[in-house]
């Protein structure tokens, strides 16, 4: 036990006389620090207690229905000791100061429940008085609070899962590090001296700060594609499939030729066929499609009561179908074609792809594209190369959760003090953008802006998770709503919610847009953020002969919106413009 000195927390929640409040004397810390064996649970007054840290043995966290949090430990005698309620969040930076001397790992059984071990970390080896927490003309107060936080934001992130999942990385910001302890304050002076000191834990690898984020850049959309037989050659081949995705990206496309286009953007012709080729690909899918189809309707009902899997798929489409985009003239009413097209080509699907079947959600996309293509061919093998490329319907919701991560890592690289504050408030996983991602904004927007939306984001420009860059800059545009707000978590969900249709899709891919560029231009850019917007290519000896269309394609688009920002700002400011530098690819 000499090897494990004991940690004194002085915690109070409520409001005692001015005679009872809690002052915790040198004394008393150098009483309990020094003690060789273990102390037992002693309460000094009703509003107060302490425990060695080695004989915590749980806690558990836990929330009250109104979103407010609370903490209740446990000592290796059984002892539950009295709850600590956080009435603006908090728990997570306890669990982080304490994870520095004990290891607390999560119940199999039950998350919410955290078991306390010792580990051999030398930290656990230095006085209270080593941490430099105090002046040594401070011998009077403590609060439960502001030592946490100094704990937190002053030593390493050890055991600390939500750290852990962002691995070696993660860019630590201290945005609130001011605010918790000004340069003068007490708790822990700098003098000229500390400058020539050891490095720090904010001084890292992996934690150090990310400085090289510089203005966000100015864009401007444009045009949608209006013209489409100009970009085919004589045989129909399209002749610059890069100059098509470039003009969709920027501006959409003219509703007429989205029947066109969109076959091209979603695999069901590939960019370099013929007209005659087209004609083949055609009549060979039409042939698949109905085989497929065939072998759900040729199912008897004798056979589908015996199918539960079937019958389960059915039953779950049907139920989708009749309140999938009801408003839209094209499914509206109870007998309309269009609905029991929706419903058969759900139903093909599950022939065609077995493990997946049916998930709900997945009527939302196809919806659009039978509306657009008019067709039950055309908007069936339009829907599997949609899947191809969202993947977010796996059982394992493996995509969903990485997905959420990677927009978690975008915001700690874009908005780290927004993140901060979610985190704060047991917001920091963004569940809450579930829905976005899942269904890529279907219920955010119009029905005639997500046709819009979707086929910017088919063109894969600038990066294959735009729509992550998109998700941060709705949050990013909510900022004002959060920073310095009472909002907890149950407030946060429901205003993430009633956003729904109150966005305007333009600025957001602007915002989007504009966010990505203002990553790419940072040089010091985490890999992991890299690799999230598709700039990271890991070195190799055959670097010079690698392909490298992606950069290419980014490097173009920065180009034409720093040319496009140029020439709406020219009057103004030209020579900053011109002076901005451009960012280089791997």
């Amino acid at each position: 036990m000499n090897s494990l000195r004991m940690l004194y927390y002085k915690l109070f929640s409520g409001c005692p006389k001015q005679s009872e409040r809690g002052f915790i004397r040198e004394n008393d810390f150098t009483q309990v620090l020094s003690s060789p064996i273990p102390v037992p649970f002693a309460k000094y007054q009703s509003w107060s207690f302490s425990l060695p840290l080695s004989e915590l043995y749980s806690l558990r966290r836990s929330r009250f229905s109104l979103g407010r949090n609370f903490l209740v430990f446990t000592s290796r005698g059984g002892h539950p000791l009295p709850p600590l309620h956080f009435h603006r969040g908090g728990t997570r930076e306890l669990l982080r100061a304490l994870q520095r001397y004990i290891i607390l790992a999560p119940s199999p059984v039950d998350g919410r429940l955290f078991l306390a071990y010792a580990h051999d970390s030398g930290a656990l080896s230095q006085s209270f008085d080593d941490l430099h927490l105090f002046d040594d003309g401070s011998s009077d107060l403590v609060s439960v609070s502001l030592v946490l936080c100094v704990l937190f934001f002053e030593k390493r992130f050890i055991q600390d899962p939500y750290a852990t999942t962002f691995g070696g990385f993660s860019k630590v910001t201290n945005f609130f590090r001011g605010a918790l302890r000004p340069p003068d304050s007490p708790f822990h002076p700098r003098g000229p001296q500390d400058h020539h000191g050891p490095p720090s834990a904010d001084d890292e690898p992996g934690f150090e700060l990310i400085t090289c984020l510089g203005p966000k850049p100015d864009v401007t959309r444009g045009q949608p594609l209006d013209k489409w037989e100009e970009f085919l050659d004589p045989e129909g081949r399209v002749k610059d499939p890069q100059r098509i995705k470039e003009l969709v990206f920027r501006g959409g496309i003219t509703p007429s030729l989205r029947k066109d286009v969109w076959k091209f953007l979603l695999g069901f012709y590939p960019w370099n066929s013929t007209v005659k080729e087209r004609e083949d690909i055609l009549r060979m899918k039409t042939d698949e499609y109905f085989r497929m189809k065939v072998q759900w309707k040729s199912v008897s009902e004798e056979q589908e009561m015996r199918n539960s899997l079937l019958r389960g798929y059915r039953s779950l489409i049907e139920r989708d179908v009749s309140r999938t985009d009801r408003h839209n003239t094209f499914f509206s009413g109870n007998d309309n074609p269009g609905l029991t097209l929706l419903n058969d080509v759900l139903m093909t699907y599950c022939m065609f792809n077995f493990d997946l079947g049916y998930v709900q959600g997945m009527s939302d996309l196809l919806a659009p594209l039978l509306f657009v293509t008019q067709n039950e061919v055309e908007s069936f093998w339009c829907l599997t190369g949609f899947m191809e490329m969202h993947q977010n319907f796996e059982e394992s919701q493996e995509a969903m959760k990485q997905q959420l991560l990677q927009l978690s890592l975008l915001m700690k690289a874009l908005d780290p003090e927004l993140l901060d504050y979610l985190d704060s408030q047991d917001s920091g996983s963004l569940c809450f953008c579930f829905r976005w991602l899942l269904i890529w904004f279907k219920r955010e927007f119009s029905f005639e802006d997500i046709l819009s939306l979707w086929e910017v984001l088919w063109t894969r420009l600038p990066c294959e998770n735009f729509h992550l860059l998109m998700a941060a800059s709705i949050l990013e545009s909510q900022r004002g709503e959060f920073i310095g707000s009472d909002h907890d978590f149950n407030t946060i969900l429901k205003h993430i919610n009633e956003l729904t249709m109150k966005l305007d899709l333009q600025t957001v891919l602007r915002g989007a847009e504009s966010n990505y560029l203002q990553l790419a231009c940072c040089k010091e850019l985490p890999v992991k953020v890299q690799e999230v917007i598709g700039l990271y290519v890991p070195p190799s000896p055959d670097d010079e002969t690698s392909p490298e269309s992606e950069s290419h394609e980014t490097q173009q688009l920065l180009s034409q919106s720093q040319a496009a920002a140029t020439e709406t700002s020219q009057s103004s400011n030209s020579t900053a413009a011109a002076a901005r530098p451009r960012p280089t690819y791997p």
